[in-house]
């Protein structure tokens, strides 16, 4: 039941990106629908559960970040506020609730994250780096977006997200990871795609 919580998670990450793709394949631009934000919280929200029920502090704080920018997003569509008052209470201090009873396994989990024999430290550094790259994405959208008083996907997004992807992707394949290798391969098309999309109306504008 508890690795159900994880692929449910994992699989709403994936839906997210599909949905967002399909949706910007219909209007000829990039978008960035409610529907991906909302997917985007379900999912990190089962995952900081999942991390809680595997007493697993790297999991839940890596959620961190990416789950309150999740939350700013929804507001700034008008989303968030059409939310209960006591639900909203609760979703904004899951993690917080959550990673309280899992901090004591901080330290073993850098122990674990060190002390793995079987991945070379300089892999181990290549393949975290492209985690925070990753990560990072979502701190760039949210930026990016505070600017401009509305929720984008940049092109900047996906540029960086196509990065940290090709980073992890590499790392899979030197460390034969089926798993990585699926999940970011799709996503590499659908931010490649949206990339296409970004700059196509640029190009026209120019030929112009």
């Amino acid at each position: 039941m508890i690795f159900i919580v994880g692929f449910l998670a994992q699989a709403l990450f994936s839906a997210r990106i599909l949905v967002q793709w399909i949706m910007s394949e219909r209007a000829r631009r990039v978008l960035s629908p409610t529907l991906f934000w909302v997917l985007s919280l379900i999912a990190s929200c089962l995952l900081c559960f999942y991390g809680w029920l595997r007493d697993d502090f790297a999991i839940v704080i890596g959620q961190v970040i990416a789950y309150y920018i999740y939350i700013w997003n929804l507001n700034i569509k008008g989303v968030w506020t059409k939310i209960p008052r006591l639900l909203r209470a609760v979703i904004s201090l899951l993690p917080l609730l959550l990673i309280i009873p899992v901090a004591h396994d901080a330290k073993a989990a850098v122990d674990r994250f060190f002390a793995n024999d079987d991945i070379p430290l300089w892999l181990l550094i290549y393949g975290s780096a492209g985690q925070i790259i990753f990560t990072f994405r979502f701190i760039y959208q949210w930026l990016y977006s505070r600017r401009r008083g509305e929720s984008e996907l940049p092109a900047g997004f996906w540029i960086i997200s196509l990065t940290g992807s090709l980073i992890i992707v590499s790392y899979a394949i030197v460390r034969h990871d089926p798993v990585l290798i699926l999940g970011q391969g799709i996503g590499l098309i659908a931010y490649i795609r949206n990339l296409m999309l970004w700059y196509r109306p640029k190009q026209r504008t120019s030929n112009h």
